[in-house]
């Protein structure tokens, strides 16, 4: 696995390089084999990525019509409610672009029957490529939650002991919630993962994922790509790593 981390001033100038890495990203998977499949996060950092895709220059740079989106994970709500990752990439990137509706697949976690959702949703990544016997997506982007969680992979969830399936619904108990979620088998049969991560509050908890915290410690620690792994950081949250590991 090559493991790129990447640091810039602020939280801004993480979401430009992202949207300029997805951009050829895009590029290289189009070209490559006619397609370009992405997993979208939730969050902040995300979401300003997503209005500078929404925008020019990177707008036009994009061959739109031959991207497949998916998502990370969903919270069990509508897809028009204010907390859905759905409805913010809409809000912020899928309305403003050509891409033909069959190709944007949401997770339907407002379903009654998550179990079923879950299934539907893996059933629905089968027109990826496969290769070790999972769909292979081009780019996934995740971000980093204070407790060391990434997508609805939660410490201590049902979720992070799924090694057969590719979709999975979960109780995350601190939360007293319900997700559906993307599992560390496909997560890590991608091409690139991509991190996002920014402010000074992710500073302690990056430092353990990457340098201190013993091995599976946090769920984000377990995504491990045969790939590519990139981190995109701004230097709020980098203030605590070392100058070795940024060289």
């Amino acid at each position: 696995m090559e493991r790129v981390i990447e640091v810039f001033s602020d939280a801004e100038a993480v979401s430009v390089a992202a949207a300029e890495q997805v951009v050829q990203a895009a590029a290289q998977a189009i070209a490559a084999r006619g397609a370009f499949y992405l997993a979208l996060a939730g969050g902040s950092t995300p979401k300003r990525l997503y209005q500078h895709l929404a925008s020019e220059p990177y707008k036009q740079q994009v061959d739109w019509a031959n991207v497949h989106i998916y998502f990370g994970d969903e919270r069990t709500v509508a897809p028009d409610h204010s907390d859905s990752n759905y409805a913010m990439a809409c809000q912020t990137l899928l309305n403003h672009l050509d891409i033909p509706p069959r190709q944007i697949h949401r997770i339907k976690a407002e379903q009654a029957d998550l179990q079923s959702a879950a299934q539907q949703y893996e059933d629905e990544l089968q027109v990826l490529p496969i290769t070790s016997g999972y769909p292979q997506f081009d780019l996934i982007l995740l971000g980093m939650g204070d407790d060391g969680h990434t997508a609805s992979l939660f410490p201590g969830t049902t979720a992070l002991n799924e090694h057969k399936h590719a979709v999975t619904a979960l109780t995350v108990p601190q939360l007293s919630t319900t997700r559906i979620t993307l599992t560390y088998p496909i997560i890590n049969n991608a091409l690139n993962v991509m991190f996002l991560v920014a402010g000074v509050g992710k500073a302690s908890r990056l430092e353990e994922v990457l340098v201190s915290a013993s091995p599976e410690c946090y769920p984000v620690q377990g995504v491990k790509p045969t790939i590519k792994l990139s981190w995109l950081l701004d230097e709020a949250a980098a203030s605590q790593l070392p100058e070795s590991l940024l060289a």
